[in-house]
């Protein structure tokens, strides 16, 4: 298969609270190292086309020269400025669900190879379990805010173990470490190769015989 036609560049979605009065006074600076540390490492940044937490790691990975998705729960860029009061700078490409928030949260969950968590509120929350239902790779931040231990608190009484989740403190150790576990899922789906000629088909229905 020709290099350039391959799937290679990761996307990583942030999420975090739009509204940061109680995410302590560090939670500018970790934002845009998280959005710097995407972008450094060649992740496309998505996030809800929102402000707080997820507009400060857009900003961060545009600092870096990353590229930038939002998903926006608007159903036009108009609906988007004067209904939702929702920002379209830092963003290269907004894409307009016309869900709502939880219809957003669902479409951008699932269009990320792994989520990354910053200081939240109940829509955060609602984005992490999400992504865990999905068996998503999930980076924690770890810093001077609550949600961090929320989560813990949830998987704590959740009863269900999960492995593809990491916390740090370190941004840069964190992103590389969310790395790795997606890079466990390409090479397992590895074995798995497109073929152009081939009829598409159904899930669930059997190939058509020869």
């Amino acid at each position: 298969m020709d290099p350039k036609n391959t799937h290679l560049q990761l996307k990583f979605a942030v999420s975090g609270a739009a509204e940061t009065g109680h995410c302590g006074i560090d939670a500018y600076d970790k934002g845009i190292a998280l959005g710097q540390e995407i972008a450094k490492h060649g992740g496309v940044l998505v996030n809800g086309a929102t402000t707080g937490f997820p507009l400060w790691a857009a900003m961060g990975a545009k600092q870096a020269n990353g590229f930038v998705v939002g998903f926006s729960p608007a159903n036009s860029e108009k609906e988007h400025i004067e209904a939702y009061n929702l920002p379209v700078e830092y963003l290269d490409v907004i894409i307009y669900t016309g869900f709502g928030y939880p219809g957003r949260d669902l479409i951008m969950t699932r269009s990320a190879d792994a989520l990354f968590f910053g200081c939240g509120r109940i829509g955060t929350i609602h984005e992490f379990t999400i992504a865990f239902e999905d068996q998503k790779p999930i980076g924690i931040m770890e810093a001077d805010w609550d949600t961090d231990e929320v989560i813990k608190q949830i998987l704590e009484n959740g009863h269900r173990p999960n492995d593809r989740i990491v916390f740090d403190t370190d941004p840069k150790a964190l992103v590389e470490r969310v790395i790795e576990l997606v890079k466990k899922d390409k090479i397992n789906r590895a074995s798995f190769h497109f073929d152009p000629s081939a009829p598409a088909q159904t899930p669930g229905m059997a190939a058509p015989k020869a």
